[in-house]
């Protein structure tokens, strides 16, 4: 008999320090951000297994105060660091597994990216693309979800002119051909089912792919990549379904999306596509041969709402359609988003397998 999953992701978890502020609680170290994402929680907790980029660090309060920005005094670009009690949240929700391989990742150094994974750990939740040792680094991160055998991998293009010691230099996946198509051929010899490969990669603020991203992604498929999620660039970028035929002369249906925007943020630059992140949701069938197919994908669009005291995580489109804005201006901003979505998610395909809620 077939199996069949239903496998949700989103983009980035952009905990800025408005944010963290707005989920304190009484006590010294009590922060709680549950509520932030309770109207978006059925979507996640229903998928058979739910994939997010935590672009953020547990790297302890021993790095600064959580309440008080930092920057690289360099480059002046922001370094997060975030209360362990977002991890907690993080499983609450329902994420199996979160790519830790991003341009923050090394924000608090190399004790401060081996914390965030032990933190993970203590959470029961997987991780891949930044490691504690060379040993780590060699291991794959595989799960079998109803019978049905994934692997991941997870690259990031840099990390912020933050360096990573010369002799922890396997600590973070940074992108690389060569590299990436080894994995694959690894990942492959473990006969997975599916592969799903998390890109950190393109430029931020843009809505379209650079020619880079396009081109990683076709290597990507040729060497036998299924999914491609895509982050970093903080605004959504379009999807793209394809019958593509790999190095071993495999032919099947494969789904990349170039960038599923911010999960959670403030808005940036007065920007309100660094609000309009998605959910994404890919069915997948194995099949009584043994065949994968990805059946069909449904984009669930959302949008960082301010409310008293803090932020929610809405479904823009049931937001629209109830007129939920806290003024008639939001409201029609959250309508142009809607729409933008609906138009530029099928910019490159438009096949009668995406599904816009």
């Amino acid at each position: 008999m077939s199996t069949e999953i239903t496998i949700a992701a989103v983009g980035d978890f952009l905990i800025k320090t408005r944010i963290i502020r707005s989920a304190k609680v009484s006590g010294d170290k009590n922060f709680s951000f549950d509520e932030i994402f309770e109207p978006v929680a059925p979507y996640l907790r229903e998928a058979d297994l739910t994939i997010g980029n935590l672009e953020t660090t547990f790297s302890g309060p021993g790095i600064g105060d959580y309440l008080v920005p930092r920057r690289n005094p360099k480059t002046k670009w922001p370094l997060f660091n975030c209360p362990d009690q977002f991890a907690g949240t993080l499983k609450n929700l329902g994420f199996d597994v979160l790519s830790t391989a991003n341009n923050h990742c090394v924000d608090c150094g190399i004790s401060g990216l081996k914390r965030t994974l032990k933190v993970l750990d203590a959470k029961g939740i997987a991780h891949t693309g930044t490691y504690r040792s060379y040993n780590e680094s060699r291991e794959l991160l595989i799960k079998n979800v109803k019978g049905i055998k994934i692997g991941f991998l997870a690259y990031t293009k840099g990390t912020n002119r933050m360096p990573v010691p010369s002799d922890h230099s396997w600590a973070v996946n940074l992108i690389d051909t060569n590299k990436m198509i080894a994995d694959l051929k690894r990942l492959k010899a473990r006969n997975v089912d599916l592969i799903i490969v998390c890109m950190h990669f393109g430029r931020e603020y843009r809505k379209l792919p650079i020619d880079e991203q396009r081109n990683w992604v076709r290597i990507l498929f040729k060497y036998g990549a299924d999914i491609v999620l895509g982050a970093h660039s903080h605004v959504i970028q379009p999807a793209i379904m394809q019958e593509v035929k790999d190095h071993t002369g495999v032919t099947r249906r494969r789904f990349a999306i170039y960038s599923l925007g911010n999960f959670i943020s403030t808005r940036l630059y007065r920007n309100d596509h660094t609000l309009t992140g998605l959910i994404t949701r890919i069915k997948v069938r194995k099949h009584d041969d043994g065949r994968i197919e990805i059946m069909n994908t449904d984009f669930i669009p959302t949008w960082v709402k301010s409310v008293k005291n803090g932020f929610r995580v809405v479904p823009l489109g049931k937001a629209v359609e109830k007129k939920i804005g806290s003024s008639s201006g939001e409201t029609e901003r959250m309508k142009a988003m809607y729409q933008h979505v609906k138009r530029h998610i099928t910019k490159y395909s438009d096949p009668p397998e995406f599904k816009m809620i």
